[in-house]
C-alpha cells in the first residue's frame, strides 16, 4: 500500500441483504480472515473494507484494485461515503502483498492511521486492517497499532 500514483480501479460496494439474520456476522479473527481469503490469491495489491453493524454483521464489501503489483492508495472518499450510506458501527480493512511478507510497511501503517482519524471523526471505528500474504496474516490490532 501507499506509493502516491498507485491509484488503481475503486469497484461499486456491495451490498448485502436487507434482513439482518441473513447476513454474514464477523465478529472475530477466523470470520474475518475467511471473508477475506481470496485476496491471497491476487496479483497486484487490492484492498477490501467491510462495513459492520453494531451486532458484527456484514453490511456491504468495497474492493479497490491497485494499478500497481505493490502499492494501492486507500479511498478515502469512496469508504466514507458507503459509512455514510450504510450507517456503519465499524469497519474492517484487508489487503494483500503479493511479495509473500505480511509485515506492514510503512505505508500501510501510515495510511492504516489516516483512515483510523477519518472514521473516527464519522463516529466509526477501524476495527482491524489485515495484511494477508499468502497463507500469513498480520493483524494491526494484534500488533497493538490500532
Amino acid at each position: 500500500m501507499g506509493r502516491r500514483g498507485a491509484r488503481g480501479r475503486v469497484s461499486g460496494m456491495a451490498q448485502l441483504p436487507a434482513e439482518p439474520g441473513d447476513r454474514l456476522r464477523v465478529a472475530d479473527a477466523a470470520a474475518a480472515r475467511a471473508l477475506f481469503a481470496p485476496l491471497a490469491a491476487e496479483r497486484v495489491e487490492v484492498a477490501a473494507f467491510a462495513y459492520l453493524d453494531p451486532e458484527w454483521r456484514l453490511l456491504g464489501l468495497r474492493h479497490a484494485r491497485s494499478a500497481a503489483a505493490a502499492a494501492i492508495d486507500v479511498p478515502m472518499r469512496a469508504v466514507a461515503t458507503d459509512v455514510l450510506a450504510l450507517d456503519c458501527a465499524r469497519v474492517v480493512m484487508a489487503h494483500n502483498h503479493p511479495s509473500g511478507d505480511a509485515a506492514p510497511s510503512a505505508a500501510d501503517r501510515a495510511q492504516t492511521k489516516r483512515l483510523a482519524q477519518a472514521l473516527d471523526a464519522l463516529d466509526v471505528q477501524l476495527f482491524d486492517h489485515l495484511v494477508i500474504a499468502g497463507e500469513r496474516v498480520t493483524s494491526f490490532r494484534a500488533l497493538g497499532l490500532l
